[in-house]
Formats: structure tokens, C-alpha cells, sequence
């Protein structure tokens, strides 16, 4: 079973659950089901859904009761960032001794912590996906205004040239720079603003 298998057997917070029961020692059904308050029927579902994965295995203890235990340490990582997420799974060697039959490690191991950590990374991910966009809104409208300053700047340069050249009217100035006459109009309202033309009985004229 891969890693992106295995997160999706641990999505379920029963067997990660009995995980977490089994981590202490070996147990049994009935044990398991009294602990979390399942049905013997559950349980054994989850429990042949987590052999099967590798990650539990059985033996037969007294009175011929079967016992389930932890099979090896096992890690899964998950990677979220704005560019990568991965999952993978390895095993870490264990520094302590083997234990013997009967023996257990009581291992005080809450695997709903990975689930809830997997929650808060997925959260991140959409509130970053989210500042993404409205980075990129800003961006957009920044670089849309520029251009509109920048189309301001060459109509105001070329209408004051046509003035300076002898343009006097609005239909003049038109007919030389080749925009329509309510754009003459805007701009020249712009030039009159900044005090760079006069309006004068005979015409437009730049300011001195």
C-alpha cells in the first residue's frame, strides 16, 4: 500500500482510534470494542482493513484468543507547501530492544494528532491559495493602471504638441492627434487642471 493509500485508511478516526489502543499493547476484539465503545463487528472490520494495509498483525494467545499488535514503527509524512504536497512512508529503526512474547511497548501515541495535523495543512494551503489570489488581483489592477497612466501621459504629450504646432480647437487638435473629440476634451480638461494650456477667445493655447 502506498502512502497516499495509507493516509486515506488512516482518514477514518475509529481505526485510528484502535491505532492509538494498540500502540499501548497487544489486545484482543472484545477488549478493543469495550475500550472505544464499538461493536465486536466493527472492530473486526477495521482490524482486517489494517492487517491487510500491513500495518497490524495477529497471534493466538491463551484460550486461544487472537491478539492484535503494532507490526514495526512507522512514519508518514506529509509535505504541504504552496508549490508541493507530498505524502511518503518510511520505518524508523528502533534504538530500544526487541521485545519479548507477552512483552509490550507502551507507547503513548495519539493518531488523531495526524489527522487533525493534515486538517490545519490543508486549511494553510486554501488560506494561502486564497492570499495567492488576491496578490494577484492587486497585481492585475496595479499593472492595468499603469498602462492607463502611461496612455494619459503619450494623449496629453501629443495633444499639447498639436497645440504647440497651431491647433486651436477641439476638432483642430482631433484631426492631428486621431482621437475622437470627447477624448480631446478629457485630456484637455487634464492639461487645464495642471496649468499646462489656457483657454483663451481664440483659442487653446499652452500655458507660458
Amino acid at each position: 500500500m502506498d502512502a497516499a493509500d495509507l493516509l486515506d485508511l488512516l482518514g477514518n478516526e475509529n481505526r485510528r482510534r484502535i491505532l492509538a489502543v494498540l500502540a499501548r499493547k497487544p489486545r484482543y476484539v472484545t477488549e478493543i470494542g469495550d475500550l472505544l465503545g464499538l461493536s465486536p463487528k466493527a472492530v473486526i472490520g477495521h482490524l482486517r482493513k489494517l492487517e491487510a494495509a500491513g500495518l497490524i498483525e495477529s497471534t493466538e494467545g491463551r484460550a486461544r484468543r487472537k491478539y492484535f499488535s503494532i507490526v514495526d514503527p512507522l512514519r508518514l509524512e506529509v509535505t504541504l507547501s504552496p508549490y508541493e504536497f507530498t505524502v511518503k512512508r518510511s520505518y524508523p529503526q528502533s534504538s530500544g530492544p526487541s521485545p519479548g512474547e507477552g512483552d509490550h511497548v507502551d507507547v503513548d501515541l495519539d493518531t488523531d494528532d495526524l489527522a487533525t495535523e493534515l486538517d490545519q495543512l490543508l486549511a494553510l494551503r486554501q488560506d494561502l491559495s486564497l492570499a495567492q489570489r488576491r496578490l494577484e488581483g492587486r497585481v492585475a489592477g496595479t499593472l492595468d493602471r499603469l498602462a492607463e497612466e502611461s496612455e494619459a501621459d503619450r494623449l496629453g504629450a501629443a495633444v499639447a504638441l498639436a497645440i504647440a504646432n497651431g491647433a486651436r480647437s477641439r476638432a483642430e487638435i482631433a484631426a492631428r492627434v486621431g482621437i475622437p473629440p470627447e477624448d480631446v476634451a478629457h485630456v484637455l480638461a487634464v492639461l487645464a487642471r495642471e496649468d499646462v494650456i489656457n483657454h483663451r477667445s481664440d483659442g487653446i493655447i499652452l500655458s507660458k
